[in-house]
C-alpha cells in the first residue's frame, strides 16, 4: 500500500471503526474493491484507493459539520492538508451534486470543489455503489434497492436517488465496459 493510501486508510479508520462500525465496514469493501480497479486507472490507481478509503468520512462524529457527508468529509481533508484533487473526488463521488441540491448546498459544493469526469471518478463510483453496507459484493440494482429502503420513501436520500440514477448508471457502465476491454 502506498503511502497516501496508508494514511487515507488509517484516518478512515480512526474516525470511523469505532463510531459508525457498519459505515466502516462499508469503507473496508469499498477500498478493496476499488484496489481490485486499479489496473483500470494505472496513473491513478494511488488516489483512487485512497479516495475509496475516505469517500464516506464525513459521516463521522467529528467530521459533520452541514450534515451533507460527502461536502463536510471534503473539507475535512483539506483541513488535514490532503491534496484538493483527492478532496473534489471524495466531495463528488455517487452523484453527490444531486443530494447537494437536495440540500441547498449545491452552489457550495460547486464553488469548493470541481467535479471530476474521468475513468478515476467513475471507478470510485462504482466501488461504492457495488458495496453493500456491511462491505458485501452488490449489483449497482440491489444497492439502489438497499438504500431506497434503509432510508424510506420521503428521504433526502431517496428523493435525489431519484434523480441522480441514470447518471449513477452510466458511470458503472462506463467501468464495466473498461473491465471487459
Amino acid at each position: 500500500m502506498d503511502q497516501l493510501s496508508k494514511r487515507a486508510a488509517v484516518a478512515a479508520q480512526e474516525e470511523l471503526a469505532v463510531a459508525l462500525p457498519r459505515r466502516w465496514r462499508h469503507v473496508q469493501g469499498v477500498a478493496a474493491k476499488a484496489d481490485s480497479l486499479t489496473r483500470l486507472v494505472p496513473g491513478d490507481a494511488e488516489i483512487l484507493v485512497a479516495a475509496s478509503w475516505l469517500h464516506d468520512i464525513g459521516y463521522a462524529p467529528n467530521i459533520v459539520d452541514t450534515g451533507f457527508h460527502a461536502l463536510d468529509g471534503a473539507r475535512w481533508l483539506l483541513r488535514q492538508g490532503f491534496q484538493p484533487r483527492l478532496a473534489s473526488l471524495v466531495a463528488h463521488h455517487s452523484c453527490a451534486s444531486y443530494e447537494a441540491e437536495e440540500r441547498g448546498l449545491k452552489p457550495a459544493l460547486m464553488a469548493e470543489f470541481p467535479l471530476e469526469q474521468s475513468p478515476t471518478s467513475d471507478a470510485l463510483w462504482f466501488a461504492d455503489m457495488t458495496t453493500g453496507p456491511d462491505g458485501q459484493d452488490l449489483t449497482v440494482d440491489e444497492r439502489l434497492a438497499e438504500i431506497r429502503e434503509r432510508y424510506g420513501p420521503d428521504d433526502v436520500v431517496t428523493r435525489f436517488w431519484m434523480k441522480a440514477e441514470a447518471p449513477l448508471l452510466e458511470a458503472v457502465r462506463r467501468t464495466e465496459e473498461r473491465l471487459t476491454a
